[in-house]
């Protein structure tokens, strides 16, 4: 069973920095791509950063660049998303995201992640 479980969000002032973690387990985790995604209340889905397996580049979306980065940890089966330069517009809950090779989606239940003053 494929299972992915988030922790790390909590309350940071502007400025501040978190690091999120996703403990996988269910599947080959080094075989495969992961991402992590975020949602407002009321929102869709906003796509955040992928890490793909091997060696292959991360990709971030533009309004993170060069304030988070998406690593691995095959060994330990964890994906981390540190989080740097937090400003409100990062309130949000983040989740893990796997795809299968079948496209399907499992996701985690996702960690809150305030920022405010």
């Amino acid at each position: 069973e494929v299972q992915l479980v988030e922790s790390g969000g909590g309350l940071v002032q502007p400025g501040g920095s978190l690091r999120l973690s996703c403990a996988a387990s269910g599947f080959i985790f080094s075989a495969h791509a992961m991402s992590w995604v975020r949602q407002a209340p009321g929102k869709g889905l906003e796509w955040v950063s992928t890490i793909p397996s091997g060696d292959g580049s991360t990709k971030l979306a533009d309004s993170v660049k060069g304030r988070f980065t998406i690593s691995r940890d095959d060994a330990n089966m964890t994906v981390y998303l540190q989080m740097s330069l937090l400003k409100p517009d990062d309130t949000d809950v983040y989740y893990c995201n796997y795809v299968t090779i079948g496209g399907k989606n499992y996701w985690g239940q996702g960690t809150q992640v305030t920022v405010s003053a």
